[in-house]
């Protein structure tokens, strides 16, 4: 039983002094590839690095909504040059964060447009990063009707997650899904069906229930096949089957 990382962040210092060695075990642990994901230029240049290293890593490029108030069209330019490189294969992480509200919101709102926008001219999916901004997220990513996105770290609702799925919006859940109050997760889940969700770490947070507190990493990812079996009363090879092959046809991999 195979399964792909969708969404992980293997260039952050907790994986200094191991990084190389873990990434290089991850296809024998029965991880088929991972997406490392920038979120401003030097993670997504270390993310390149990685991509360029390891053949079952892959890139994606993006500024992440805590540094809109940083971001410029020269930024835009020096990402559109990274975003070419072969094996960068989707947009993000981009989106809105009104939780922390480290950038002033108009400020992430024209960051995400604009980044959209280079997303769509250069074909990539783009990763989209919602937290409490679910309505601004989806009035602004319904502006780019075509282009494929896949909503990480799902936090919404059930009627989100159809909403989402109504657009061919992609959703995909982290480990906090096997928390014990993850009953929202339980009904998004649900509601989206096995061929619409992708898995993915976050990783090094969003460690499951059993590691919860403690670095995550890839190969943690199989408590989170088990949970999606047991509420989707199917085999755990069912789900990984799924998520993997989803995985591939989203980011083309």
């Amino acid at each position: 039983m195979k399964i792909i990382d969708t969404h992980a962040h293997y260039n952050d210092k907790k994986f200094s002094h191991d990084r190389d060695t873990l990434l290089a075990a991850l296809p024998e642990r029965s991880i088929e590839a991972v997406i490392n994901v920038g979120y401003n230029l030097q993670s997504s240049r270390i993310s390149i690095q990685l991509a360029e290293k390891f053949p079952h890593v892959y890139a994606a490029v993006g500024v992440h909504p805590h540094d809109a108030r940083t971001f410029c069209d020269n930024m835009l330019e020096t990402m559109r040059r990274l975003a070419k490189k072969p094996k960068v294969v989707a947009y993000g992480e981009i989106g809105l964060d009104y939780y922390r509200n480290l950038s002033p919101r108009d400020m992430q709102q024209t960051a995400l447009r604009k980044q959209l926008i280079l997303a769509q001219k250069l074909k990539l999916p783009a990763i989209i990063h919602d937290r409490d901004a679910h309505d601004d997220c989806l009035a602004i990513t319904d502006e780019f009707p075509d282009l494929p996105m896949v909503f990480h770290c799902y936090s919404g609702d059930a009627g989100m997650a159809r909403n989402l799925i109504k657009r061919g919006r992609m959703i995909s859940f982290t480990a906090n899904i096997t928390y014990s109050k993850a009953h929202d997760a339980r009904d998004s889940v649900l509601a989206a069906g096995l061929e619409n969700i992708m898995l993915e770490t976050d990783c090094p947070y969003m460690a499951p229930q059993s590691h919860r507190g403690q670095r995550n990493d890839s190969t943690l990812m199989f408590e989170s096949v088990r949970v999606i079996a047991d509420w989707l009363g199917c085999a755990e090879e069912e789900v990984a089957k799924a998520t993997t092959a989803n995985a591939k046809r989203f980011f083309g991999i």
